[in-house]
């Protein structure tokens, strides 16, 4: 079947790979040029599924998913109608993981991978974000965070990028958006060492949290609808944090270690009580849990009833010790019991070490190969984690944790990452949908 082409006026701002198209509601002109009458057009019988009830048309279009159910928003006025922002949210809403550019100005679009179908998009904002330079920190259902760059000026050329006279810092305010939507709204102002050095976190009900080393920032819609400021009472910058939405609680972990030596501690916070509510999570039983894993990282588990731990497995507790693999382990809040989520097969970390890279080229192992560096970028969250590395090109690793938890989950590559060849790859998981508009 061939795709008809988009018509005049109408927004696209949506792309698939391949040939599917997410595409906006056709404008205002486009309807007044499809109201001119045709007395041809006029002549034809109306479509069948026009004389449908309008019950047995909405119980229909409740059986699509999200994104085919935008891409036939376009193709009739019954449809437009139909598939109002109030019809759409009624479906489920669309897990992606978005990729992060390495430089703020992205082209005016994100790339987003599908897992469910295994499918690259790309996502424009140009169509309704008037912002040249932005860049995706957070998100919540249905809604996305974005530090965007609220300078007037115009984008630097060539010429001009090396000039005196451009900032160094350039004013950023954060902004949420939902992008299927094509709407969005400024959060109020914060001061520019916030974006620079703040981890944004996304809550249920618009709650935002920005930390830093000494502080950390609250914003909730529904309250004061302004900045709240809380003290950190933490021994050292949190590392990583997450919301755990089922736990309704801030986990981080912080070096309590000496500049020579990294040890690492969990920290949790309730978002009832950011402010004096820090305190130190540990059992006992935990044993040495947080000494095998080289270069930690938290994420959130399947349903935010589980906290993942990443880093590299460690071959001895020596300080310079070489790592052997990538290990996910995996506490329950249920139980506070850790155990062991995942761990990457040999032959995909291999890759990331640069000894496939070697054997393909026939050369010696290299230095950093034989060392065991397993320098992976960890991202991801709700129980499904990426792997990115500077010797893996255009390529992901991935792991999905199942819904029980009780199986060692499912390692796979994904191909065909689309752009950004000269840096590494960062994102997070953003479910697409209507249940939420800025």
């Amino acid at each position: 079947m061939t795709e008809t082409p988009p018509a005049p006026g109408l927004q696209i701002p949506f792309f698939l790979g391949g040939s599917h198209l997410l595409r906006s509601p056709p404008t205002s002109s486009a309807m007044a040029a499809d109201s001119v009458s045709d007395p041809a057009a006029d002549s034809q019988p109306p479509p069948p599924i026009h004389h449908l009830p309008p019950d047995a048309l909405r119980n229909i279009l409740l059986r699509l998913q999200l994104r085919d159910a935008v891409v036939c928003r376009p193709v009739s006025r019954l449809f437009n109608d139909t598939l109002s922002p109030q019809f759409l949210a009624l479906l489920p809403t669309l897990r992606l993981l978005l990729l992060r550019h390495p430089r703020p100005d992205g082209g005016g679009c994100l790339h987003a991978f599908d897992p469910a179908r295994r499918h690259w998009l790309r996502l424009p904002f140009s169509h309704f974000l008037p912002y040249h330079s932005f860049s995706p920190v957070a998100s919540s259902t249905s809604l996305l965070y974005l530090w965007v760059e609220t300078s007037t000026s115009p984008p630097p050329t060539a010429s001009s990028s090396s000039s005196s006279t451009s900032p160094a810092h350039p004013p950023k305010s954060l902004a949420v958006c939902n992008p299927f939507a094509g709407t969005y709204r400024l959060l109020p102002p914060l001061g520019s060492a916030w974006a620079r050095h703040g981890t944004v976190l996304a809550g249920p009900a618009g709650t935002v949290l920005v930390l830093t080393e000494l502080a950390a920032l609250s914003y909730t819609p529904s309250g004061s609808a302004k900045w709240m400021k809380h003290p950190l009472s933490l021994p050292s910058k949190p590392r990583s944090p997450i919301l755990a939405s089922a736990a309704a609680a801030v986990f981080a972990l912080c070096d309590v270690g000496t500049p020579w030596r990294s040890q690492w501690k969990l920290f949790s916070c309730p978002l009832a009580m950011l402010t004096g509510g820090w305190a130190p999570v540990e059992r006992a039983a935990w044993g040495d849990v947080f000494e095998i894993l080289k270069r930690p990282r938290l994420l959130a588990g399947a349903g935010g009833r589980r906290v993942l731990m990443i880093g590299g497995l460690r071959s001895s507790f020596a300080m310079d010790a070489p790592c052997s693999t990538v290990l996910i382990l995996r506490l329950d809040l249920s139980t506070m019991e850790w155990d062991e989520a995942g761990r990457m097969p040999p032959n995909m970390y291999r890759c990331f070490t640069g000894l496939c890279e070697a054997a393909s080229q026939s050369n010696g192992v290299p230095t950093a190969a034989a060392g065991g560096n397993n320098k992976v970028k960890v991202f991801g969250g709700d129980g499904k984690v990426w792997f990115a590395g500077k010797r893996v090109r255009g390529k992901l690793a991935m792991w999905e944790e199942d819904e029980t938890g009780t199986s060692g989950g499912k390692w796979d590559w994904v191909d065909g990452v689309p752009g950004y060849s000269d840096g590494v790859y960062r994102g997070f998981v953003f479910d697409g949908g209507f249940t939420a508009i800025p």
